[in-house]
């Protein structure tokens, strides 16, 4: 189907010929017979061409020439780069310390924990394997006295752990009953274990040592004490600055009176900065180094400790993410560990919902990291290891990394990712309050059937868990509350069951009457560290879903595996939890009240406050009252405005006294 002369054919088009019409052969004839004028022009825009072309080589010679150098002496620029930023750095260091080194102190410790790592790792580099030769005849040695020493080792432990008992104990006889309640709970899961005879008791009696060691450092030393408060304190200012962007997309208003708008933005915040620390391998550096510690000491396997050790961080749907490419090679004990890891904690995102509640930020931190050891102990105690896995023994495990090109998409990612997780959680939030409002109702009309009032989930729930409560250490008072508050956390979500925890708390703090009526208003401080350590964990039922939804669209093939075991790691997840709470009521240290007669002289009585209850509640003890005649006993009979402050008391609180 072609066409004569200069026409579009149908075979021009299918070689991409162009339209002789529009090209320059026309033109060349053109200008041809007019003389070669074209030929000429032609001729001098080359020329120019060629010119232009030597001064751009000319222009850009001294920027190719430095690219080059730079490709070239790229190790020695980059040290002395480093160089000088570790120069600027430490003289900015000294002059923090000069000026005021209380002030400085926090940077101190954070410039001393990076400067040992560092070190470390140089040192591991160019004399690690000169340091092991030298050893080696030591380790040998090791091994040989080991069966021996290990025994040995176990003994003295075991005194020790026996005479501090017996000594902490004897001023604090309650604590007795978590530590009943800790021993109970791990023979419980070794009563549902899958394989008796097979449970690796090294795993399992190094991660409750590890889990034991953590929570004394944080509860009963000061300077875990101080460094986790400090650590909770700086998380609360650094979750404060979500305020600025609410603030201005939904007004102050909005941010100060309805909760979606007050806590969920939080989520937005904090999963864009972890995002960023993903980006820049902070998070990667810190999951290793965790691993690395439980996978030495417990003997587990890299792919597991490694799940088990990112829960610290992140969730039970993001932490398998670390290890994907190996999910399909895992064993069944594999992978009910890395599912129990899912369980036993949460993710940092809403630890930053729930420190915004009110809820301790320290006991949320501490929580977390001890829940990792006791975790993969109790996996391995529930599941024990039958097959032969294919990653034991490995020396290292491949972190994979997002795909982000720069800082600023990850935080961007970061930001577009929680949006998901929010629409979740504002979702649930409103189907479980309004399924338990429903179950309330219904449970109600059936009590009044048979002259019961008052039934509902709570009360259900504050009877049936009530012992477990008191086996973790709460008050047989507290305990209905205590029981109450799980039920909500199994059967709901621990979100909407910290948010009553926090109202309690709220309560305590602003001085309310801790009995209106038959209603407990607010529960122990005992009570509530228990209570927060108890709820710290991802263990309900609708986890289940969540759980195996995630796993299965990573290795669709395996789904019949991950249901298999997914009732045993939610069974070991809700008691990880607990045996968390039993160590945080067997470590709890109650609060000095202080002198309350100072503390008397120096309010005004306007407002109450927890101390002002307190106090309040020790005079109207010492208040005695004898033919008409008020009186006081103790210290409080020494102070001549005692009958103005039982007056100011009784202006708040009521007592027989008043």
């Amino acid at each position: 189907l072609e066409m004569e002369g200069n026409q579009i054919t149908l075979d021009s088009l299918k070689k991409g010929t162009d339209n002789p019409a529009f090209s320059l052969e026309g033109e060349n004839r053109h200008y041809e017979e007019c003389g070669g004028l074209y030929s000429e022009s032609q001729e001098e825009r080359r020329e120019g061409k060629g010119r232009f072309s030597s001064y751009c080589r000319k222009a850009l010679q001294p920027a190719s020439k430095a690219k080059h150098f730079c490709k070239t002496h790229a190790k020695v620029l980059r040290r002395v780069v480093l160089g000088l930023l570790g120069v600027a750095y430490l003289c900015y260091f000294i002059a923090a310390c000069y000026l005021n080194f209380q002030r400085a102190l926090a940077l101190v410790v954070m410039t001393a924990v990076v400067a040992f790592f560092i070190c470390w790792d140089i040192f591991k580099k160019h004399c690690g394997a000169k340091v092991l030769q030298l050893l080696h005849p030591v380790g040998k040695c090791f091994r040989k006295s080991w069966p021996w020493l290990k025994w040995l080792l176990w003994v003295a432990l075991l005194a020790g752990l026996v005479v501090w008992l017996a000594l902490d104990t004897g001023r604090n006889p309650e604590q007795l009953i978590s530590l009943g309640g800790f021993c109970f709970l791990v023979l419980f899961l070794f009563a549902c274990s899958k394989h008796h005879d097979a449970v690796s008791w090294r795993a399992v009696f190094w991660g409750l040592g590890l889990e034991f060691l953590l929570g004394l450092f944080v509860l009963r030393t000061t300077p875990g004490t101080q460094a986790f408060q400090w650590l909770g304190d700086q998380i609360q200012y650094f979750l404060g600055y979500t305020t600025a962007g609410s603030s201005f997309v939904f007004g102050n208003t909005l941010i100060e009176e309805i909760f979606a708008f007050q806590t969920l933005p939080i989520i937005v915040f904090f999963s864009c900065v972890m995002s960023i620390l993903y980006y820049l391998g902070v998070m990667q550096w810190l999951i290793l180094k965790i691993s690395w510690l439980l996978q030495v000491s417990m003997g587990t396997t890299p792919t597991e400790t490694l799940s088990v050790a990112g829960n610290i961080f992140v969730g039970q749907t993001e932490a398998p993410l670390l290890i994907r490419p190996y999910l399909t090679d895992m064993t069944l004990s594999e992978i009910h560990a890395v599912m129990t890891g899912g369980f036993s904690t949460i993710a940092g995102s809403v630890m930053g919902a729930y420190i915004s509640f009110g809820i301790d930020a320290a006991s949320l931190i501490a929580a977390s990291v001890m829940a990792a050891p006791c975790a993969l102990a109790m996996a391995k105690l529930v599941y024990p290891e039958v097959e032969e896995s294919k990653f034991k023994g490995k020396a290292s495990i491949r972190l994979s990394s997002g795909e982000e090109q720069n800082i600023l998409e990850a935080a961007s990612n970061g930001a577009a990712t929680s949006v998901g997780l929010v629409a979740n959680i504002a979702a649930n939030l409103i189907a479980f309050l309004a399924v338990l409002e429903f179950i309330n109702a219904a449970l109600r009309w059936f009590g009044e059937m048979v002259d019961i009032e008052g039934l509902t989930f709570q009360v259900i729930c504050s009877y049936v868990l009530m012992p477990v409560a008191f086996l973790m250490g709460a008050d047989w008072a507290d305990s209905p509350l205590v029981a109450e508050l799980l039920g909500i956390k199994i059967f709901l979500n621990e979100f909407v069951a910290y948010q009553q925890l926090a109202t309690y708390k709220k309560n305590r703090l602003i001085g309310l009457e801790e009995w209106d009526g038959n209603r407990k208003q607010w529960i122990s401080e005992r009570a509530e560290s228990i209570t927060t350590f108890a709820l710290c964990g991802f263990a309900n039922l609708s986890s289940i879903g969540i759980t195996l939804g995630g796993l299965t669209s990573m290795v669709p093939q395996r789904k019949g595996d991950f249901a298999s075991v997914v009732l045993r790691a939610l069974l070991t997840g809700i008691c990880v939890s607990m045996l968390n709470a039993c160590l945080a009521g067997l470590l709890h240290v109650p609060t000095e009240v202080g002198d309350c007669a100072m503390f008397f002289s120096a309010t005004n009585f306007s407002s109450t406050s927890y101390t002002m209850y307190t106090c309040c509640k020790q005079l109207f003890a010492s208040s005695v009252l004898q033919n008409g005649t008020l009186s006081f006993t103790g210290s409080w009979s020494e102070q001549t405005e005692s009958m103005l402050w039982l007056t100011e008391c009784c202006g708040h609180y009521n007592h027989t006294s008043c």
